[in-house]
């Protein structure tokens, strides 16, 4: 159904992607958009690898979220910031994942997905409880089952 990378040389290991996945706070989610275009949007998420599953949140009316609501289909790209080695050739590793997302219901999952979102991002307990106590009730969590996933490395040379 998904198409193996056509530069499988380049290819990283699952361990690899998933200490993408885990390390980098920002992604990029395409879904299907309207009129039959790509829409493409920056996110932050966090990947749980216990349970192979995205998470990330928007607000629960929009552009993003009709699209998914209309077709569950998604895309997220996750690129590394790269470095510059020796010489001047650029280095990254990246990571595109398919899957299907769909808003998290039940409110106490909801609420530690969040909580777990949250603290990828936030410095301390103290400040996520504080924003969930403020926000909480207006943000809509989102999953995105895994089901395929490929990485990449990249030497630019």
């Amino acid at each position: 159904m998904f198409r193996e990378m056509r530069r499988f040389k380049q290819s990283l290991p699952k361990e690899e992607i998933e200490e993408i996945l885990e390390k980098e706070k920002r992604g990029v989610l395409a879904v299907n958009g309207d009129d039959g275009y790509p829409y493409a949007i920056p996110i932050d998420f966090w990947y749980d690898p216990t349970e192979n599953k995205v998470f990330f949140h928007s607000a629960t009316a929009g552009y993003k979220t009709d699209a998914m609501n209309r077709c569950d289909k998604v895309c997220l790209t996750v690129c590394e910031q790269g470095v510059q080695k020796e010489d001047w050739s650029y280095h990254a590793r990246s990571v595109v994942l398919f899957g299907r997302a769909k808003p998290v219901e039940e409110e106490a999952r909801k609420r530690e997905k969040a909580k777990r979102f949250a603290m990828k991002y936030y410095p301390t307990e103290g400040e996520v409880e504080i924003e969930l106590q403020k926000d909480f009730w207006r943000v809509a969590i989102w999953e995105i089952s895994v089901e395929h996933a490929t990485g990449k490395r990249v030497h630019e040379k």
